[in-house]
């Protein structure tokens, strides 16, 4: 096969485009979807951390996220199988429409001086929304999407969306410039999301039934509650008889818990004056991030089709590791930098992990798998803050921490070069990674 539908990129986006409409509406709604977030946790995050008339401290938030995150961690790979079982335009229209109605509670919450914990209980059903709709996005895309050009097409989606997160931060920093950081302001700033949540659900009711699948869904014939009750088990034997996905799911998971110990890091530096001044500071190194981020959507595709996803995912894991050694420096130029880098070579991960999950794993299981990528993610990222919020000092500069998240990478490079074997015989002359690349592995 040659190389250039591998590589196809935009050219092969535009093409399918053409083909297949449905492709554009569904990255209307990730778009609108993601820019939901992005106003959402921005707006949260300045409410509570850097809002006058509250006084939580960064450990305190990592305690918050531990609550916000957690629960969802176990109940949602349960409930991704309803993406299995129900009509998955159905699930976004209304995943969005619940979203929206949670953001207004939550913000209703901020506006009459609720204690943290009440805001951050009404967050956790805002995020598991979110993350519902975000897992029925993506296991929607392979119904819209031409299968030699979803390498590239994933990584377009993923991308774009992470930069609507940028977005999304950005209206909520205008409007919390218009309307104040006091709790009157930050809950008027949080509404912001609710319109363009109930947007992405408009957006999703034009697709056609069952256009975005199930095709064939799991245990049809089964009540709803028999599929919630059967999903976290699907969803983990269907990993487990992958060894492509259960691979990029372990580079996943070291990339998180290395993220989530930064992310505290960053947060009690921003308040000793170690990046910048606040929020400014915090938002400095995420937008480095999002930079790496959209480098991924260009980088990915190209080292996917060249070289294959396992040498991907462990040059990205290696290169990763250097990164967070660099960190021991506490340079604000060098943390800037290292936020490029580990932003690359997280959305590499996840580029990697998403294709996996699209075109080795069933469309029956398809959603559950993804809600068991969500499970990882939010638990590794979870358990590191904590750990994290338990060791950290006082002025967030952690050498130990930065050399365990140096080691979490080169480990995690070594479970994926042992995991992620083909299952052709090293003198094929098409490795698995090739055929996998250009969407003709089954």
């Amino acid at each position: 096969m040659s190389s250039d539908r591998g590589t196809a990129g935009l050219r092969g986006f535009v093409r399918s485009l053409g083909h297949s409409p449905g492709l554009g509406r569904l990255l209307a709604v990730r778009l609108t979807s993601q820019i939901t977030d992005g106003v959402f946790q921005a707006a949260l995050f300045a409410s509570i951390l850097f809002n006058p008339e509250r006084h939580a401290d960064p450990l305190a938030v990592a305690g918050g996220l531990a609550v916000l995150l957690l629960p969802y961690s176990v109940i949602g790979p349960f409930a991704g199988a309803l993406l299995d079982h129900w009509d998955r335009r159905h699930v976004l229209m209304y995943a969005n429409v619940i979203r929206g109605v949670l953001i207004s509670l939550v913000a209703l919450a901020i506006a009459t001086g609720a204690t943290d914990t009440v805001v951050l209980i009404g967050a956790l059903a805002v995020t598991g929304a979110s993350r519902f709709v975000a897992s029925g996005l993506s296991a929607s895309l392979p119904h819209v999407a031409h299968r030699d050009v979803i390498v590239a097409t994933n990584a377009l989606f993923t991308t774009l969306g992470a930069g609507m997160l940028a977005v999304g931060a950005g209206i909520a920093a205008v409007l919390r410039a218009i309307f104040g950081p006091d709790n009157s302001g930050s809950a008027l700033t949080t509404l912001g999301g609710v319109v363009i949540a109930l947007i992405a659900a408009a957006l999703a009711h034009g697709f056609g039934r069952l256009q975005l699948g199930p095709d064939e869904p799991d245990d049809p014939g089964r009540s709803a509650v028999h599929a919630v009750t059967v999903g976290l088990l699907h969803g983990v034997r269907a990993v487990a008889g992958s060894r492509t996905v259960s691979a990029a799911l372990s580079a996943i998971g070291a990339h998180r818990l290395v993220f989530g110990v930064n992310t505290l890091m960053l947060l009690v530096l921003s308040k000793n004056s170690g990046l910048g001044d606040g929020l400014a500071g915090v938002s400095v190194v995420a937008g480095f991030t999002a930079g790496g981020a959209f480098l991924a959507a260009v980088v990915t595709p190209y080292s996917v089709d060249r070289f294959g996803r396992r040498p991907t995912l462990i040059t990205a894991l290696l290169v990763g590791a250097v990164a967070e050694l660099s960190l021991l420096t506490f340079n604000a130029i060098v943390f800037c930098v290292s936020a490029f880098v580990l932003g690359l070579i997280g959305q590499i991960a996840k580029l990697c992990g998403d294709v996996a999950m699209q075109v080795d794993i069933g469309d029956a299981v398809r959603g559950q798998v993804f809600s068991v990528q969500d499970a990882v993610f939010n638990i590794a990222y979870v358990g590191s803050v904590t750990l994290a919020a338990l060791a950290i000092p006082a002025d967030g500069r952690s050498h130990v921490l930065l050399i365990l998240g140096t080691v979490v990478y080169l480990i995690s490079a070594v479970v994926v070069r042992f995991l992620h074997t083909p299952p052709y015989p090293q003198h094929h002359p098409v490795t698995d990674d090739r055929i996998e690349a250009n969407g003709r592995h089954n």
